[in-house]
């Protein structure tokens, strides 16, 4: 007989406002990355910032190519640069915002399944949580806890 398993996921909707300072530091870095990024076919520019345990921030942006799929997006831009220049380096908090080029206003941006896999990789890593901030509708903010929350069923080393 089949069982049944079943996922639950906590997600914090949030107003500017209610975002902690750090917060709001790695959201603006995340919008400065995405008015950065080289984006000319698709025109959607998509920022990344991530903030480390002593306070520091590092910033990716997509980068496309006329060869679509060498292309790379914020999120994995942003991961793979730090780790290449600080490899130990431990990760507070991951933002992620995004924009069409021709708009001002920033939009709900949410990781493909390639960067959550990414992503997945760095909190394996570091054996300790990585709260996700990501553009939400109407202006919000969605805070999830940990990357598991956006991967519930990750593939990691421990399944190889």
């Amino acid at each position: 007989m089949a069982s049944k398993l079943e996922v639950q996921i906590s997600v914090d909707v949030l107003d500017p406002q209610e975002l902690t300072e750090e917060e709001q530091q790695a959201i603006a870095l995340a919008q400065e990355a995405a008015n950065d990024a080289y984006a000319p076919y698709s025109n959607f520019l998509v920022g990344a910032a991530l903030m480390m345990e002593d306070g520091t921030f590092f910033k990716g942006s997509n980068q496309e190519n006329a060869a679509y799929p060498s292309g790379l997006c914020a999120e994995r831009t942003a991961l793979f640069a730090l780790s290449a220049h600080y490899p130990k380096a431990r990760i507070k908090l991951l933002a992620v915002t995004a924009r069409r080029r021709q708009e001002e206003l920033f939009l709900p941006a949410m990781p493909c399944g390639a960067c959550r896999q990414v992503m997945s990789e760095y909190e394996y890593k570091q054996r300790e949580a990585i709260p996700v901030l990501l553009q939400a509708p109407n202006g919000k903010f969605y805070r999830f806890k940990s990357v598991a929350d956006l991967l519930p069923f990750q593939f990691t080393p421990d399944d190889l």
